[in-house]
């Protein structure tokens, strides 16, 4: 089947030869300026904040940026997308049909999750365990279907969640299609959901047959990637730009929280990569607690100056005693 097609060096402004740092430069800007938060249009901005989020999944990880390049850079922008001869088994991606003994056509789409269509085949988990828990759904040989009842398959996908969702818990519809018939369900999202956790919606899978029960649906959670924040578990890591004034002579820096800023002291003398951790500032946690803040200071160094600033500069080189190499 085909879908659209995203190119997503274009949705993120940059080249297919940018480096990591283009990339992730071009990321937290455009996630800055799109995010629901503080957009104008806020559904616009929505819809614009995942594609970006979708974009920076794929071109982050190594191994998903080298997938996605084997697909050709001959691609247009909006054009149908159907996978090359044999690329979807020498790759690993998976389709949207079960397969194996007995396998009927299995085919869903997804609506509401924050993921394309052209993610999900190429990246995503459209396919689940059924009860015989293997790969495509096969069905045990020797029994003719028409027989016996049968539990209906597991559907399996990919759910983007993001950070704020992900701090105060929300419900979201998701919209299943098959074939011709759409269904809707509200999806509970509790608070402290951490990265690949499995939201189940109990009896909402493929039908059974034979009079047995559904299977169930299950919506594997992929944290939205945030310009501000990094996650490790249940905490949030938060990089702070220190210019080197700063880091010498210290400073009150205000940093960002998933509830608005906050004030930190910076001590003198603070080194590159220093740490500095705000208790009770990260994700939740059962039990009421919450995950830390980590704020992880980044020592900034000009790459150009003025002519009065180069001054400066040589004349603290001329009088500083620090050495570091000593």
């Amino acid at each position: 089947m085909a879908v659209q097609y995203k190119d997503y060096y274009e949705t993120l402004g940059v080249t297919r030869s940018a480096g990591d740092a283009e990339i992730k430069k071009s990321f937290r800007k455009l996630a800055r300026e799109f995010h629901p938060d503080v957009a104008k249009d806020k559904k616009k901005a929505e819809e614009k904040f995942k594609e970006i989020n979708e974009a920076y999944e794929v071109l982050s990880d190594p191994a998903k940026r080298k997938k996605y390049d084997e697909l050709g850079a001959n691609w247009k922008s909006g054009a149908d997308f159907r996978p090359p001869s044999g690329w979807e088994s020498s790759s690993g991606a998976r389709g949207f049909r079960s397969t194996g003994p007995g396998a009927r056509e299995f085919e869903f789409h997804f609506g509401g999750t924050g993921f394309s269509d052209f993610f999900e085949q190429v990246f995503g988990s459209r396919a689940g365990g059924g009860k015989d828990g293997g790969p495509g759904f096969g069905r045990h040989a020797g029994f003719d279907e028409e027989d016996t009842a049968e539990r209906g398959r597991d559907i399996e996908g990919d759910i983007m969640v993001t950070l704020e969702e992900a701090m105060h818990g929300s419900v979201r519809p998701v919209t299943i299609r098959h074939h011709s018939r759409a269904e809707t369900y509200q999806v509970k999202i509790p608070a402290g959901v951490t990265e690949g956790k499995r939201l189940r919606v109990a009896g909402r899978g493929e039908a059974g047959s034979g009079g047995a029960v559904s299977g169930d649906l299950y919506l594997r959670v992929r944290l939205a990637r945030h310009p501000d924040f990094g996650v490790e578990d249940h905490h949030l890591i938060h990089e702070a730009e220190l210019a080197p004034w700063e880091a010498v002579l210290g400073i009150n820096l205000s940093v960002p929280t998933l509830d608005g800023r906050v004030n930190i002291k910076i001590p003198p003398g603070t080194q590159n990569g220093q740490k500095f951790r705000l208790r009770g500032r990260g994700l939740p946690l059962r039990g009421g607690e919450h995950g830390d803040l980590i704020v992880v200071t980044r020592v900034e160094v000009p790459s150009q100056v003025t002519e009065a600033e180069r001054k400066l500069w040589e004349q603290l080189a001329r009088e500083s005693r620090f050495k570091p190499r000593d």
